[in-house]
């Protein structure tokens, strides 16, 4: 599998190869690389009575860029990496967005950073809750849905404590599940 991460207006390096690292890693065998494609973050995306971004129309517009660089017989992924406050209807904010079975996913690190609860920088951390974000909407992508599991990285996430308390990796049933996707004659 091919994993594009797409920086959408973020400039800090050692949180995108962190997320690179952390996806690799986990989803082994998958190459996973930093895309230096042209996009920006739609303007119509904006409610500026929240002060917030309107996650589904940037992913939708991610999801049409990343069908110009889907491969034939290569499972590919496109994952946005944003610095804006996200969300989406109902919901006070979300810390990312995929659509199941779908090509493209979308994470937001403003509200991973430690500084954003009030606590002292902490670049391990704002890294390691990224990474666990990614992965959870590459899974979303690849047919998971939330897991009752707490420890699985796919278990739902309604706030960052809950995001610190689940691991990185998927539980044995989220794997199985993924590996019957990415090779169904296992």
């Amino acid at each position: 599998m091919k994993i594009y991460i797409l920086p959408i207006d973020v400039k800090n390096q050692e949180v995108l190869d962190g997320i690179v690292n952390g996806l690799s890693e986990i989803l082994s065998g998958s190459l996973c690389l930093i895309f230096a494609g042209d996009f920006s973050i739609p303007i119509e995306a904006y409610n500026s009575s929240r002060r917030q971004y309107l996650s589904t129309v940037i992913l939708n517009r991610i999801k049409n860029y990343a069908r110009r660089y889907m491969e034939e017989n290569v499972l590919t992924r496109i994952l946005g990496v944003v610095d804006i406050d996200l969300y989406a209807p109902g919901l006070n904010f979300i810390f990312g967005e995929a659509e199941l079975f779908g090509e493209a996913a979308i994470i937001s690190l403003y509200r991973l950073r430690p500084e954003f609860y009030g606590e002292p920088p902490d670049l391990n951390l704002f890294v390691e809750r990224a990474v666990k974000e990614a992965v959870h909407e590459i899974g979303h992508t690849l047919g998971l849905r939330h897991c009752p599991e707490p420890s699985c990285v796919m278990h739902f996430s309604l706030h960052i404590g809950m995001t610190d308390q689940k691991g990185r990796d998927f539980c044995q049933t989220c794997r199985r599940k993924i590996e019957r996707y990415i090779n169904p004659f296992l």
